[in-house]
């Protein structure tokens, strides 16, 4: 029985107490204890399949972690090496190398470096407001007992799995 079908079940019997006047049967408390029963059962098993996935999870963190840092190195790799064979063939006066199955040459583009920030006109700069809202402060001040109009206090269930 999944846990679906147990919650059915305990729904079931709260319903049939509700309609036997609240009168506890020994029919009903049997089925109660093996519903209960079935329910941690089925907790233990969740938990156990709930923990292997969160080492799953912290593996693959971990692979991220180690791919990531791989990527970097190698896209370090890349720059020093195009650096090198650029200011080599600068140095030589070379524009342009060819073989069968790749060509290396120089592309002209222009981009603006900004040597001194403040010297720059208000004409070429730009303003970006970001408002983002003060959880914490919220938090502390309905705990306090003060009204935050659009913010209410909830206390959550949060399943821990040891």
């Amino acid at each position: 029985m999944n846990l679906y079908q147990i919650q059915q079940q305990y729904l079931h019997i709260a319903s049939e107490l509700c309609s036997n006047d609240g009168e506890l049967t020994q029919e009903l408390n049997d089925a109660l204890v093996i519903n209960e029963t079935e329910l941690k059962e089925k907790a233990v098993n969740y938990g156990y399949v709930i923990k292997q996935l969160g080492h799953e999870v912290n593996a693959v963190n971990e692979e991220i972690k180690r791919l990531t840092e791989l990527k970097k190195r190698n896209e370090k790799a890349i720059e020093r090496m195009e650096t090198a064979i650029s200011n080599a063939m600068q140095l030589y006066g070379i524009e342009k190398v060819d073989s069968s199955f790749l060509k290396l040459s120089f592309r002209k583009s222009e981009s603006v470096e900004v040597i001194n920030e403040e010297q720059i006109s208000m004409q070429f700069k730009k303003y970006k407001e970001v408002v983002s809202i003060d959880k914490i402060s919220i938090k502390d001040a309905l705990k306090r007992g003060e009204v935050v109009e659009g913010a209410i206090l909830v206390t959550n269930q949060n399943l821990q799995i040891k």
